[in-house]
Order: C-alpha cells, then sequence, then structure tokens
C-alpha cells in the first residue's frame, strides 16, 4: 500500500511533514521519503527502512531539510519522492496507488515523446515517474494530472509541489483517501485524517472522487472538478486503516465493532473468551463480546518493542516467522479454554493455521475462527493490497481449482461467493478442515457494508465478489 502526506506553511513546514510522514508507517515498510522546497530550492531525502523505522532513517535529514512547502511518502514500492524538470517548470511528486496498464502506457509515451524512464530493479518502470511522464505529456499540471487520472488503469492518488503551492488529486474513483487539515499559517493534506490532529491542523474538507485541488499557504482551490462515481476500498475499514482514521465520515474503530457486533448475531459457538488477533482484529473482537456478552481477553500479546509492524520483511518465509515470534501466549487465557478468534481476514491461511495449532499446543480446547470480512476471491487489481503474484495464493482460490479446475468461470466464481450456496458452505468447511478450525464462519458482505454505512454503490467489493 502506501501513504502520502504535505504541508504548504508560511512558516518552515519541515516538523509538520516529518512527523505528518511518520503516522503513515503502518501503511508500509519499504521506504521512505521527503521532498521540501524553500530560498534554497527542491531539496530531498529517500531512505531504505524494511529495517527501521521511519524516524529513525530520517532523523538526519529533519535537522538538515527546510522550506515552506513539503511532500513525502511511506512507499512499498519505488523510491519517491522524484525531482522533475520539464517544460512545465520544475516539480516534485509523490504518489500512492496502482497502474495496472505500466508497459502500455509507457510504450505511449515512448512513442509520443520519445522520454526515457530510469530502470528499476527487475527492469521495472516506477510508477511515480510514469505519473510524471504523463503529466508533461500536457500543456498545464492540472490538465496533465486529469490526464493522468483518466489514462491509467487502476488508482493512482498524487501530490505534486511547485514553487507556488502543492496540487493534490485523489484518485479517479475516489479509492483511496486524501483529506485536507488547516491551522493559522497554512495546510497539510493527508491520506490518514489522524495524521494532523496532533500537529494543531483541523479538519478542512476530503477530497472527492477525481477532484484536484491547488494549496497555497492562504487557500484551497479546487482547480479540476470531482467525478460522481466512487468506489472507496471497503478493506480501509476493515484492515488498512488506523483506527483514529475517518474515511467519508467513517471511524475505523467504531466501524469494527459494528463489524464484530454483527459477527456475533446468529452465532452459535460457545465460547470461553473472544480474542482478536492484534493489531487490527482487537476493536472486532470488542464489538462481538459487548453484543454476545462473552468475556474478551487477550490471550496472546504482541510484542511490540521490536515487532511493531506486520508488513515486514518482504520474504513470505521470513513472514511467517516473525508473525509466530511477535506473539506471546498468555497460558492462563488459553489452558483448558474454548476461544474465538476474529481476525482482520484470511489471505493466504498459513498463519491463521501456525496461530490455531500455536493455541492448541499451548492447551486450548477448542479454536472458532470469525474472519472480519467474506472470502477473499479476488485479488486486488486497484490497490497493492497483497505482494501475492497469484489469486492461487488465496486458499478459497487453490480449494475451487481442486473442486473445479484450473479454468473457472466467472460464474463459477460468483456461486463460491454467494453465502447461501452450497459450494459456498463446501469451500468454507474445507477452509475449516485444512486449517484444523474447531468451526469457522465469515463475515457476510452484506453485513459488512451494513457495518461501514455508507451507500454500497460507493464501496468497491471487488476482493470478495469480483465486482466494483
Amino acid at each position: 500500500m502506501g501513504g502520502i502526506f504535505g504541508v504548504v506553511s508560511k512558516s518552515d513546514c519541515v516538523f509538520d511533514l516529518f512527523f505528518g510522514i511518520d503516522y503513515h508507517s503502518h501503511l508500509g515498510t519499504r521506504r521512505g521519503g521527503m521532498a521540501v522546497y524553500g530560498k534554497d530550492g527542491f531539496d530531498r531525502a529517500i531512505h531504505n527502512i524494511e529495517n527501521a523505522p521511519f524516524r529513525t532513517k530520517f532523523e538526519k535529514d529533519f535537522s538538515e531539510l527546510k522550506g515552506n512547502f513539503g511532500i513525502g511518502c511511506i512507499s512499498d514500492s519505488e523510491p519517491q519522492p522524484l525531482l522533475v524538470r520539464s517544460h512545465l517548470g520544475s516539480f516534485a511528486i509523490t504518489t500512492v496507488g496502482r497502474i495496472n496498464n505500466i508497459e502500455e502506457l509507457a510504450q505511449s509515451a515512448f512513442e509520443n515523446g520519445r522520454t526515457h524512464f530510469l530502470e528499476m530493479s527487475g527492469g521495472n518502470v516506477n510508477a511515480t515517474e510514469l505519473v510524471a511522464a504523463l503529466i508533461n505529456q500536457k500543456k498545464s499540471i492540472v490538465e496533465g494530472i486529469r490526464f493522468a487520472q483518466e489514462s491509467i488503469d487502476g488508482s493512482m492518488s498524487m501530490l505534486v509541489m511547485t514553487p507556488e503551492g502543492i496540487y493534490a488529486a485523489r484518485d479517479y474513483k475516489g479509492r483511496t483517501p486524501l483529506v485536507i487539515g488547516q491551522k493559522d499559517d497554512g495546510y497539510c493534506v493527508s491520506f490518514e485524517s489522524f495524521a494532523y490532529f496532533n500537529l494543531g491542523y483541523s479538519d478542512y474538507k476530503e477530497l472527492k472522487p477525481a477532484e484536484v485541488v491547488f494549496i497555497s499557504p492562504e487557500e484551497v482551490k479546487t482547480v479540476a472538478a470531482p467525478k460522481e462515481e466512487m468506489k472507496i476500498c471497503s478493506f480501509l475499514w476493515v484492515y488498512y486503516g488506523y483506527p483514529t482514521s475517518s474515511y467519508e465520515g467513517v471511524n475505523v474503530e467504531d466501524m469494527r465493532y459494528r463489524c464484530g457486533a454483527a459477527l456475533a448475531r446468529g452465532d452459535d459457538a460457545k465460547p470461553d473468551i473472544v480474542a482478536g488477533v492484534p493489531d487490527s482484529g482487537t476493536a472486532h473482537a470488542i464489538g462481538y463480546a459487548n453484543e454476545s456478552g462473552i468475556p474478551f481477553a487477550r490471550p496472546f500479546i504482541k510484542y511490540t518493542p521490536t515487532w511493531p509492524r506486520s508488513f515486514m520483511p518482504p520474504n513470505q518465509t521470513q513472514r511467517d516467522l516473525i508473525a509466530r515470534m511477535k506473539l506471546i501466549p498468555v497460558d492462563s487465557l488459553i489452558r483448558d479454554k474454548k476461544l474465538l478468534l476474529i481476525d482482520d481476514s484470511i489471505v493466504r491461511g498459513t498463519q491463521m493455521r501456525e496461530t490455531t495449532e500455536f493455541l492448541y499446543m499451548s492447551g486450548a480446547k477448542e479454536v472458532h475462527i470469525r474472519p472480519a470480512c467474506p472470502p477473499l476471491l479476488f485479488g486486488c487489481k486497484y490497490l497493492n493490497f497483497s505482494r501475492s503474484s497469484s489469486e492461487l495464493d488465496l486458499i478459497t482460490r487453490r480449494i475451487i481449482q481442486d473442486r473445479e479446475g484450473p479454468n473457472v468461470s466467472t460464474e463459477t466464481l460468483s456461486d463460491y461467493a454467494d453465502p447461501d450456496s452450497r459450494n459456498y458452505k463446501e469451500m468454507v468447511s474445507e477452509i475449516e478442515k485444512q486449517l484444523n478450525f474447531t468451526s469457522l464462519c465469515y463475515h457476510r458482505l452484506d453485513d459488512m457494508i451494513e457495518s461501514v454505512g455508507i451507500s454500497p454503490c460507493k464501496l468497491c467489493t471487488y476482493c470478495w465478489n469480483g465486482k466494483e
């Protein structure tokens, strides 16, 4: 995934920029970057943050960078922000999103502008550099941003910093958020709405899909009108979003309480305690416990002093090992107990299987699993939700392939997505068996959407039902 943050100020902005970016560290762990503009022009710092948090890597830059305008990011992909010089002038750019047609757009750029791209490791094109190339094909930055939004298959929100201020653009269908905060001497723009409150900003406005604004220290001006259609990612509430954030007026923590309560209604499991898999499962479990009256407890605790984040490292085997190392059991809350666990989702099933085995080995009598979302059937093609290279990484698709063969029709997949169908129930039963759960019951999509509480037509649910 990733997150972006920017500041325009009448005074030096680096303090706000540094901590605003840092507040996006839950969204990625590969790279961080900061770019500023001040009396000495543009300056920039980019670091690999896989083995150390953002603050540690950027402390030296924090004391050296100076400027009134700044943008930055936490990224799980390419190095950014980038500094660009073109016929539109000099600017810095940072992005968050995904481009599915990157090769097609790069080839078009070669043919139309005879441009070039710096080749990244693996021969890939830096997506942020490609966005800059798309912008530079037009006669103004605003026209170029709109051209990029309309050309990209996927999603792309961006911040473009010039010597006059920052252009902020939410992706074409609003799949990711972008919100503006204000205080006396300027404005900030942020992926996460909570990132600026402790810096003294108050809410100013949330950008609408495809909306482009220009932010100066004096004002925020819409320079490209928003579009009506919205397809914001539902997983922001279920998993990705930080508990203190709100999207489209709906707080993440509050939504998770409602989600857990909906899971509890009609559930016939009789556990001794309800627990959440840290961290994102915890709020769902609190909602379940409050609704059911079954006590909430923490039978294992995440060791946060040295394992605070869930995304690192990129190697799957190492991630599985770290997932085990992070969780420390509380014997008295596990031994001879019937446990009901809520996690945000089941993707490959590896970690949940190992967590379940770990609980049985620690003396648990029963382990009931309640994912806070429906079964994942499709890999996300709009955001970099997962590092999975194939939909067969999903446990659901492996089971479906075993049952149906390698060429599964869209109609058949739709049947597996229907919680009232026989195929769905048999798939869930097989997952329960393979992962050694006492019982398994997924959240229904309609209940999950109701827990979010905004119009269903504004939510992207592609990873569950193959529909936007």
